[in-house]
Parts: C-alpha cells; structure tokens; sequence
C-alpha cells in the first residue's frame, strides 16, 4: 500500500493523543495511494477495543472522502500498548467491513511507534508493505 508520510503522521498523532484508549479512523486517497487520515471517535472510548462512532462514519465515509474527490482506501486503529498485529477481536470485526486495508498503530514503545497494514479475510490476517510517498 502506498501511503503519504503525512497519513502516517496523522495516525501516530491521533494514538497519542487517545492514549489510553483506542483511537480509530478512515484513509481516503486517489490513484491507489492513501493520501488524508480522517479522525473518527472511538464509540466505546476504550484501551482494549473500538467501533468508529456510527455518525462520523456516516460524514466522514458519505460526506467527507467523496467531497474531497477520494475513496475509501482503509482504516486505522491503535494498539496503546501491544504490537502492530491484529487481535481476534480485530479479525472478527473485520467481517463486517470486508476489503478495507487496516492500518495499526501500536505505542507499544511511545518513543517508537509503529503503523503496519494488513489484509484480512476468511478469519485471516496478511501482512501489506507500506511504500511511503
């Protein structure tokens, strides 16, 4: 996945400033690259799991990307304090939201964060390379 270092950014700046809960949100993009972080509420406001707020997916996914002449790339959440991998819980939400990248952002260790994407499908998670433009 080819991603703008600014994205990358915006999501360690928003798991830090969610931090002790999970923070969550949408990439939009264009021509196959992920260009605009989009900062979503977490609804459960929780360290151990997150469901983005049912209205800001609804503006950010019917309003915000389309108006801003991107699509739904992916989707990002943070791990405050485990790796960069999905969980069972993340697996098992991913089957209602199948083909979206996932983007993860774990503060494992605050002075290094690290944002790794994955493919999940059929209770599977594959590792993507992020290409950063």
């Amino acid at each position: 996945m080819k991603i703008a270092q600014s994205v990358l950014d915006e999501i360690v700046a928003h798991a830090r400033e969610d931090k002790p809960n999970e923070c969550c949100g949408l990439i939009g993009g264009r021509d196959g690259v992920a260009t605009t972080a989009y900062r979503t509420r977490n609804e459960f406001a929780s360290p151990m799991r997150f469901n983005i707020h049912p209205s800001d997916l609804f503006q950010v996914q019917m309003r915000q990307i389309p108006d801003a002449g991107e699509e739904l790339v992916a989707m990002y959440h943070s791990h405050p304090v485990s790796e960069a991998a999905p969980s069972q819980t993340d697996i098992n939400l991913s089957e209602n939201i199948p083909g979206l990248v996932w983007l993860i952002c774990s503060l494992q260790n605050p002075d290094e964060p690290v944002v790794r994407a994955f493919s999940i499908a059929d209770n599977a998670a594959e590792e993507l390379e992020l290409a950063v433009v």
